[in-house]
Parts: structure tokens; sequence; C-alpha cells
């Protein structure tokens, strides 16, 4: 299926069709909006759930702050962890949060309304279901750690739409995001976003490399993949392939730990550059693009895909994943997350698939498609041939 196959889910509706979608929903929004509507529908038997769960909705989208500021600050305790092998005492956990017992069983049970926790009798706490996933999962606790650099700079949300904050904290942990000597940079100022991309690659690539086979390619080349973590599952899923590693030097620097052990100068070759000044290193049969191409605004990603697109041979491919807009199930990641995360960090946006899609055939790629897979939520995924 070509990226353009999409259009017809997501297209706006033709004249007559926009008139009578507006007539519903102004009828429709009427109705929600009417207190008298809401006190029948709370109590009428076929529409109560429906009522409860919009009311439930309505106030998460109002407490999410305060949920995200819950799960902050029971990962920094690292909560999870100290249940996790059995139910612990409010008493103990006081102690090893330096808390008042009265206040950490606000935090305790706080924590199991968000199902984090489980309360197991009388002032006994242990892992509740999203906490055992949490517990397990490094790339989350580290984006929930970094996400106090992010709500800083949404404090003020409207100055930041409007263009009155000078320098973010996002821009300044990316530095590379409102830099024009991406070269120039060191170790100290990629290392914090360097670990974090590589303990969050885990799950993408798993994603990726279960939607698509790589049995038939001969060499891999992963364009901005920082420290190697995504080359490093390719390797042990596919040993027959060739592999190459592409970003900024800095980051390159810093990417020993990440790759598979023995791989340098032997089926892996590694090389330091910006892919906006430098040429990308020829002999590869497929690019692979991971969270990059939404970090940059069109014209640049327009750039990016040419240049990606002239260093494969006719017939080469690229695989592309990052979270994309255009599904219902991944749109608030998207455009809500990520729309602000981009615009705190200064450039970038989340695309549909069919706007990536133009993006690749005026890069000059002959034809795209849009694969399936299980969670969407956090990527999708398009291959593209040249």
């Amino acid at each position: 299926m070509s990226g353009t196959g999409q259009q017809t889910k997501w297209q706006t509706p033709p004249g007559w069709r926009l008139v009578l979608l507006d007539w519903w929903a102004a009828r429709r929004n009427a109705l929600l909006g009417s207190r008298r509507f809401q006190l029948w529908a709370g109590r009428f038997p076929l529409t109560r759930p429906i009522a409860r769960r919009q009311a439930g909705d309505l106030f998460d989208l109002c407490a999410g702050f305060v949920y995200s500021q819950v799960l902050f600050a029971v990962v920094q305790l690292r909560l999870c962890e100290l249940v996790s092998d059995g139910p612990q005492q409010l008493s103990s956990l006081a102690r090893h949060a330096a808390l008042p017992e009265d206040r950490m069983a606000r935090l305790l049970d706080a924590a199991v309304s968000l199902r984090l926790l489980e309360r197991r009798g009388e002032a006994r706490y242990g892992l509740g279901p999203l906490g055992a996933v949490l517990v397990q999962n490094q790339g989350i606790k580290a984006m929930v750690r970094h996400h106090a650099l992010f709500y800083r700079d949404l404090n003020d949300p409207l100055s930041l739409l409007r263009g009155d904050v000078r320098q973010t904290g996002l821009t300044r942990y990316w530095p590379y995001a409102d830099s024009m000597a991406a070269h120039d940079l060191d170790s100290a100022q990629v290392g914090a976003y360097s670990e974090l991309m590589a303990v969050s690659q885990n799950l993408i690539a798993a994603e990726v490399l279960n939607a698509y086979s790589l049995a038939r390619h001969r060499c891999l080349l992963d364009v901005g993949g920082g420290t190697g973590a995504f080359l490093s599952a390719v390797a042990g899923r596919w040993p027959h392939l060739r592999l190459m590693l592409f970003d900024l030097p800095a980051v390159i620097g810093q990417a020993g730990p990440h790759l598979p052990s023995g791989e340098p100068g032997q089926r892996l070759q590694v090389f330091g550059g910006d892919f906006f000044v430098d040429p990308l290193p020829p002999g590869a049969d497929i690019v692979s693009l991971i969270r990059v191409l939404h970090d940059h605004n069109d014209d640049d990603a327009l750039r990016l895909l040419r240049a990606i697109c002239s260093s494969l041979p006719d017939g080469g491919t690229l695989l592309l994943a990052e979270p994309m807009a255009g599904h219902r199930e991944s749109d608030r990641v998207a455009n809500a997350y990520f729309g602000f995360y981009l615009m705190a960090m200064g450039k970038g946006r989340a695309r549909s698939p069919v706007q990536i899609g133009s993006l690749l055939r005026r890069a000059g790629f002959s034809g795209h498609r849009l694969l399936a897979n299980p969670m969407p939520l956090q990527t999708r995924i398009i291959v593209a041939s040249k």
C-alpha cells in the first residue's frame, strides 16, 4: 500500500459532507454541553457508563500534570523497585524516602490510584499492574526523569507558543537543535541526550525489526544512529548484515559501550559527520532513520531525505520509524506530546504518513508503504524504495 492510500481516511470531506459534518457536530456539542442532558445521561442506565467515562476523561485532562508529578516522585524514589520483590510496610518506605509517614502515605495512595502500586493490607504496599511494566522499562523511567526539564518549559505555554521564550531548557538539552556548528559540539554537550536516546531505543528497535525483515539486505547504514543502540539490536537479529553508523563526531565518540562487542573494524564501520554538511558513506543497500526526521522542520527534513536517496543505489531502501500523526491511537502522542516537546526543543514536528510520503516523493523515492505494527502509539514504520 502506498502512502497516498492513507489519504482516504483522513482527507477533508467534499463540500456537502463538510456542511453535514458541521451541522452534526454543532448538534452533538450543544447536547453534550447541556447541563440538563448531562444530569439525564448520568441517571439513564444505557448512557450512564458513557457519561461517567466522559466525566473521567475530562477530569484526567485537568489533573494530568498532577498524575505525572506523582509518577515522577515514584520513579525518583524507586518505589516500584523497592516493592518488586514483595510488599513493604508504610514505615519502611517512609524511612527510605526520608518523609513523614503521613506524607508518604499520601504519595503511596496516589500511586495506588494510578495503578502503579497496590494496597496489600493495612499500611502495606506492593507492585501494581502499571508499576510492574514500569519497573522493567528503563526507557520509560529515563523519560520520566527527563520530563522535569520539559515541564519547566511548559510553565507558560502561551509564551512558548508566541515565541517569547528565547532559550528553553530543551534547547540547551538538545544543543544541535539550536546550533549552526554541530561539528563543534563536545562530548559534555551531547552526553545526556545520547544516553537518553540509547536507553529508550530498545522498545522502538524491537517494534521495527518485528515489522520489517532485513534478510534480503547486505549492508545497513543507520543515519543519526546515536551511540549505536539500534544497530546493536540489528546485529543480534541479523548476523549476516554489514553495519554502518553515522552521527555527529561527539556522539560517535561515546558509542563504544552501546555497540556490539567485537564489532568495530569487522562488520561495523563508524562515521562521524553532520548529515547536512558531510556526504553519507556509500555502500549500504538500506538506510535506517529511527526517530530522526521529526526533529527537523520540513526544509531540513527534505534535505536529509535527498541526501539519503543520493547515497542509496537504484532499488535501495529507506526504513523510517518515528511517532506519527494521523492515527487514532497515536494522535495524542504525536500532536499533543511531540507537538509541544519539539516546539520547546526549537524545531521539528510530528507528521502523518501522508505528509512523510510527500517529502519522500520530493526527495526522489519512487514508492513507499506504511507497515502494520502492534504498537503505533510509540512508533509507526514506513519503507521507501529508490
